[in-house]
This record gives C-alpha cells, structure tokens and sequence, in this order.
C-alpha cells in the first residue's frame, strides 16, 4: 500500500496582515502569523529575525515591507511583496473590469 505525502504550502504573515493566517489555512495553507508567533514568545522583533525565522522554517513571507521583500530577493527566500506598485496593478485591473458599465 502506497501513501502519498501530501505537503502543504507554509506561509509567514507579516504583522501587518495578521488574520490573513487564519483565512489561508481555510485554503489548506499552513500559515502563521509573526504577530501571533511573537505572542507565544517566538523573538521576532526584527526584519532579520523574521526573515531567518522564515528560512529555517521553509515558509514563504507575505509582507507589505520593502526591506524585508528586498531582503528576501537578496538571500534567495521565498516572498510574496505586496508593495504599492503590486497594490498599484490590482486597483488597475479591478478597474478595467468597470470600463463597460
């Protein structure tokens, strides 16, 4: 009898959008939140503890943060940076959907 593993994505959610954990994990994510991680005592104070956290955890960041995104691209770890050019691209596309109305 064969079992497959399945794995599941691990997310790291930046203070900002704390809560966003709880709704990815209705989506099948493993996620976290470092506002949470920090409540139970988890030493995430600063950009570098969170982004270590991140890689020695094999978790993707969400993050609204340009340090920590830039931070992320420079050592190779997985983020998700929604800055305002990101945020930018959205408001565009929502908006095209209205064009017509």
């Amino acid at each position: 009898m064969s079992f497959k593993r399945i794995l599941t994505m691990k997310v790291l959610v930046d203070e900002m959008y704390d809560g966003f954990d709880a709704r990815l994990k209705e989506f099948g994510y493993e996620a976290f939140s470092v506002k949470k991680l920090i409540a139970e005592g988890k030493k995430l104070s600063s950009d570098y503890s969170v982004i270590k956290y991140a890689h020695e955890n094999g978790m993707i960041v969400v993050t609204e943060d340009v340090e920590i995104g830039n931070a992320c691209k420079e050592n190779d770890i997985r983020c998700v940076l929604l800055d305002s050019e990101t945020i930018f691209q959205i408001i565009l596309e929502e908006l095209s959907k209205h064009k017509d109305r």
